[in-house]
């Protein structure tokens, strides 16, 4: 079996890798502190396809009560690209990196960021979670989330259900009824 080797700038890839290289996937963007928003914009005029999932906090200041829009990731912009096209995202000021190994940027799965964007639609309140390995595997089997997989914790009256991206090693807890769950 014969293998082909192409050359796309200072990248080799084998045949079978080209298809990574050129297929648009999901990548997370390291950025500077507190530039996530400002990030997001640029790519957005750079026509770069970019999510940053918020969430609503309220601050309590000595005179009133904020309410401000909080990136559930700090510290990272998700962008969908192919890899070719990766200097739209790396010459955005603010922008550190792709996250990934080896120097090679690594993509997020499809699920997650799909998880991500369902529960935020569909109005489920969600905020920044620790990162979970280990804890009660449930499947969701009804709602906006059916079908997912992951982890949940108690917390005061509720459940929480925890989506978790491997690759940055951050998690989300999002409330869910425990009528909703199955045991894995």
């Amino acid at each position: 079996m014969e293998t082909q080797t192409v050359s796309i700038g200072s990248w080799e890839l084998q045949s079978g890798q080209s298809l990574d290289y050129l297929e648009p996937r999901w990548y997370a963007a390291y950025t500077s502190a507190n530039h996530e928003k400002r990030v997001a914009q640029q790519l957005g005029v750079r026509s770069v396809e970019q999510f940053v999932p918020l969430y609503e906090s309220v601050r309590r200041w000595k005179d009133r009560k904020v309410r401000l829009q909080l990136p559930l990731f700090p510290g990272y912009v998700f962008v969908r690209l192919a890899l070719r096209d990766r200097l739209q995202v790396l010459g955005v000021p603010g922008v550190a990196r792709l996250v990934g190994f080896n120097g090679l940027p690594s993509a997020l799965r499809e699920e997650e960021i799909e998880a991500i964007k369902r529960s935020l639609a569909c109005g489920l309140r969600a905020e920044p979670h620790p990162y979970l390995t280990v804890g009660r595997r449930v499947r969701i089997v009804r709602g906006p989330l059916m079908g997912m997989e992951g982890l949940i914790v108690r917390r005061k009256k509720g459940i929480r259900f925890i989506i978790s991206l491997e690759l940055i090693q951050r998690s989300v807890a999002v409330e869910i009824e425990a009528a909703d769950l199955e045991r894995v």
